[in-house]
C-alpha cells in the first residue's frame, strides 16, 4: 500500500475503533500493521521536519500506534528477572534478532535498555539502561543515557546528548497533538525533563534540572521576552524563578546566551563511543557448560 493507501485504512480503522479486537483481519488490520512496520524501519515518521523549518505532524500514524494495542492480547514476554516474564501486549524492537540484524540496524544497545516496537533506532546511536517507546524516531549519533526515557513518538534529532535521567514525554496519553521533539545537535542536561509536544530546537542546550512543559515560561534573560511550547535554535537555558503577583517567585526556563565556543567544548559528543561499526563477532562457545544455578561469588 502507499502511504496515502494506509492513511485512508487507518483513519477508517481509527472510526471503528472500538470494534477492533485480535480477531479482527482485513484491511484494516494490515494498513495497522503496515504503519507499525514502517515506523519500525524508520521508512514513516510521526513528524517530519519541512524545508522552512516547521514540522508536520502524521496523526494517522500516531492512531495507528494506538490502534497497535488492540490487536493483540496480553501475553507472557520472557526475560524477566530470575527466570521470569513480562506481561505486556507490544513487542521489544529486538524481538528475535540475531547477529546480522544487529549489523545491520548499526547501532550499540547495553543490556538492560528497552526499545519497543515501532520505534526506530538509527544507526550510531548508543542505548544505554534506557527507555524508548512506541512510534519515537531517535536519530542517528545520539546518545540515550542511564535511565533516559524516550516518550511514545517522541523526535530526537542527530548528535543529541540525552543525559542520564532525561525525560522526554509522549503523546498518546495525556494525549498531544504534536510530539515532543528535540532537533540536531542539542545537550539536555541532567534530569531534565520535555514534555507536552514542547520543541528544543536545533544546536541547544539545557543545563540538569531544566522542565520544559506548555505552560513553562521561557524567560530570555537578555530581552527579557517570555514564550511558551518552545525553545529558541542555539539556546543555553537553565532552570530559574520569576516573581508573580503576590511575591511568590515560581519557577521558569531562562535562556542565559547563546550557544558559544565554550559551551560547545563541554558538551561536544564523544565520536569514541558511537563506534558502532561492523566488527561484531559472535563466537559462540563449543559445547557450552550447562549451569542450573549461577557459579558461586568470589570474594
Amino acid at each position: 500500500m502507499s502511504y496515502a493507501a494506509l492513511e485512508a485504512a487507518v483513519e477508517s480503522a481509527w472510526e471503528a475503533r472500538d470494534a477492533i479486537t485480535p480477531a479482527t483481519k482485513g484491511e484494516g488490520r494490515d494498513a495497522i500493521e503496515a504503519t507499525l512496520a514502517a515506523l519500525d524501519s524508520g521508512t514513516l515518521r510521526v513528524a517530519e521536519r519541512q524545508a522552512d523549518g516547521e514540522w508536520k505532524v502524521n496523526q494517522w500514524a500516531k492512531k495507528a500506534v494506538l490502534l497497535g494495542f488492540r490487536l493483540k492480547d496480553m501475553e507472557v514476554h520472557a526475560g524477566g528477572p530470575q527466570g521470569g516474564g513480562w506481561w505486556d501486549k507490544v513487542d521489544s524492537k529486538f524481538n528475535g534478532w540475531g547477529p546480522d540484524q544487529w549489523r545491520a540496524a548499526g547501532f550499540r544497545a547495553v543490556p538492560n535498555c528497552v526499545v519497543r516496537r515501532s520505534a526506530f533506532i538509527a544507526k550510531g546511536v548508543v542505548l544505554m539502561p534506557s527507555f524508548v517507546n512506541l512510534g519515537a524516531y531517535v536519530d542517528e549519533g545520539t546518545m540515550v543515557d542511564t535511565w533516559a526515557t524516550v516518550g511514545s513518538c517522541a523526535q530526537i534529532g542527530k548528535n543529541v546528548h540525552l543525559s542520564g535521567g532525561v525525560g522526554i514525554g509522549g503523546v498518546l496519553e495525556p494525549m498531544q497533538a504534536g510530539p515532543t521533539i528535540i532537533e540536531d545537535n542539542c545537550f539536555i542536561g541532567a534530569r531534565s525533563e520535555v514534555v507536552e509536544g514542547c520543541i528544543v530546537r536545533e544546536g541547544s542546550v539545557l543545563g540538569m534540572g531544566v522542565f520544559i512543559g506548555k505552560s513553562t515560561k521561557i524567560v530570555d534573560r537578555e530581552t527579557g521576552t517570555v514564550t511558551y511550547g518552545e525553545v529558541p535554535a542555539g539556546s543555553v537555558v537553565v532552570a530559574g524563578s520569576m516573581p508573580s503577583k503576590n511575591g511568590i517567585n515560581l519557577y521558569c526556563a531562562v535562556i542565559v546566551k547563546k550557544v558559544d565556543a565554550q559551551t560547545r567544548s563541554k558538551t561536544s559528543i564523544n565520536e569514541l563511543l558511537r563506534d558502532c561499526s561492523q566488527r561484531l563477532r559472535v563466537t559462540p562457545a563449543a559445547n557450552p557448560p550447562h549451569r542450573s544455578h549461577p557459579p558461586p561469588r568470589r570474594n
